[in-house]
Parts: C-alpha cells; structure tokens; sequence
C-alpha cells in the first residue's frame, strides 16, 4: 500500500461539519471527491474516520479505494483542497491508555527505579480523553502548575478489539498511528496528602492535555513501527530525538498486556510512553507563549502552543 494518511478537517471557518480528508505529500484532499474521481461511480467510504474504524475489519474495500485515489493524486488527477484546510483531531477515542516510563533513559532522567524486565509488565494508566486536542490549537496551563512538561510518543490506534490477544497476532489487531503529546503538570502528578506518592490522572488529565494528530496513518502505509524516529523541539530547540526501538516493552507486548485486563475495543489508543529529552529530566518547563512540535517520521507534525489559563 502506498503512504497515505487520514485526516479530519472543517470544511470552512466555524464550521461544526467535519470531513474526511486524503493526505498526499502534507497537502489535504476531500476523501470523498477523491475517491470519486479517481473511480467514478464507487462505492462511497465512510464519512469520517471513527465509522471506518467502527467497521475495521469490513474495511478492505475503503482503504484500498483510499489507496487508488492517492494513487491519481501523485499522477496529478486530483486538485488538493483549495483553502487551507482547518485540521480537527483524526477521531475522538473513546480511550486513551497511556503507558509510563517505557524507555530506560527517560526513566533515568526521571529518577525512576525500575525492577528488572523479566520481574515486571507495562505500567499503564488512563488519559482522559476530553484532553485531546488537534494540532494549530492553545495547550492551557492551568493556574496551579508551575511545572509544564511535553512528551512525544508513538499512539497505536486499535482496529479490531478483542481479548487475551497473543503477541504474536497483536499486530492485527492495529489499525494504523498517530502521534500524541502527553502534556505533563509535573508538580501536580505528585501527592503527599495521601499515602499515594503518584497522580498520573490529575496532572495529565486537564483539557487540551493530549495533542492529537494531525492525521491518522493505516498500519500498511508505515514500516516498521518499532524503527521510527521521534523528535521533539520547543520554539525551534530540539528537546527529544530517539527512536520508537528504544521502548521497554514493544507495542505487541502492550496489546497483550492490556487485552490480558480488558477487552480491547476499536479506536482504542495507546500511548506508547516517551523518550529521554524531556524538561523534567532538564529542570526546564513551559510557560505561556511556547511553541511545541512533537513529530514522527512516516506520520507527521503537531504544533501547539502554550497558554496560560484565562
């Protein structure tokens, strides 16, 4: 399959109706008219990208019509959007897993002293998802932070659910990627008021905590997930560059891992944990104005910048 990506986007200002959008060589396409154009009288894909994740493994025919259409746009047949498209989030999930210290030098950096690898399992805990937010929008610091922190990371996005999925058959179970910014109020997930030391919700749980996007990319357009790499920069100075082989525990042992819990369900997504880079480890945080690019190679770019709470 050739690289294509699928995005979210408004069709103009203000407007409350979103599109599927085609992405060829960063430029937005209307997936609908593309698929018509490269095939006249095909049948339609789904409107948007949570009814095709709804429906993944029925999904065949749309991709591949998604693939055809991408096809005709690198052959010139196809116009991109004449306006800048307004990117929203590829889809809303429903769940955010977000997996912590899962690389060894951010573990480091954090001062995290993990047991061996063959004593222990993925530690992963819930984001909330009203955190989500596209790219080209406000990250609000809260008034009681002082201690704003970014991490790029790799979102596993689940196509078809299930449980007690064995590592070997996890793959399978992923629709495609996108990256996430796990935004961080460092002072905030620590407590002494409870015999709890750790508050992962509180201080990774605020509104627009989870920058999201910009599009969603199939798994077959990707390579190898776990040789990708990420990168970080704020107001253009490189933060984070490492690459997704340097996790703990690779994304099939996560799935198996949470599916061992639960069941998996379609549009599931999982945040596969960061790299080293980030301000903790540097005794530098954000503050109002900031500018964040969090990226990977084979996905894309999300931009945001920080404000400080009306």
């Amino acid at each position: 399959m050739n690289w294509f990506g699928i995005a979210t986007y408004m069709t103009s200002a203000g407007s409350t109706v979103p599109r599927m959008g085609l992405v060829v060589d960063n430029a937005v396409y209307d997936a609908q008219a593309a698929v018509q154009a490269a095939a006249p009288g095909a049948q339609p894909v789904p409107a948007d990208l949570a009814g095709l994740l709804a429906g993944w493994d029925a999904s065949a025919a749309a991709l591949q019509a998604l693939d055809s259409a991408a096809q005709a746009i690198r052959q010139g047949r196809i116009q991109p959007l004449r306006q800048e498209a307004a990117l929203a989030v590829p889809y809303a999930p429903a769940r955010i897993f977000a997996t912590a210290s899962n690389y060894y030098e951010h573990a480091a950096e954090m001062g995290t002293q993990l047991a061996a690898r063959s004593e222990s399992s993925p530690y992963i805990f819930m984001k909330a998802e009203t955190s989500v937010t596209p790219t080209k929008t406000a990250v609000v610091m809260p008034a009681s932070t002082m201690k704003l922190d970014w991490e790029v990371e790799l979102a596993v996005v689940i196509g078809r659910g299930g449980r007690h999925i064995a590592e070997k058959d996890a793959y399978a179970h992923i629709a495609g990627y996108t990256v996430i910014n796990d935004i961080s109020a460092r002072d905030l997930t620590r407590r002494s008021d409870y015999p709890f030391s750790h508050d992962w919700f509180r201080g990774k749980s605020f509104d627009t905590f989870a920058p999201l996007g910009p599009w969603f990319v199939p798994r077959d357009c990707v390579g190898d997930p776990m040789d990708l790499r990420m990168q970080l920069t704020v107001n253009g100075e490189s933060m984070q560059d490492a690459s997704t082989k340097g996790m703990i525990f690779n994304i099939a042992e996560q799935i198996a891992y949470l599916s061992s819990i639960l069941t998996l369900k379609p549009g599931d997504l999982i945040a596969t944990g960061t790299p080293t880079g980030v301000g903790m480890g540097r005794g530098l945080f954000l503050k109002p104005g900031d500018v964040m690019v969090a990226s990977i190679e084979q996905i894309g770019a999300i931009e945001n910048q920080v404000v400080a709470a009306p």
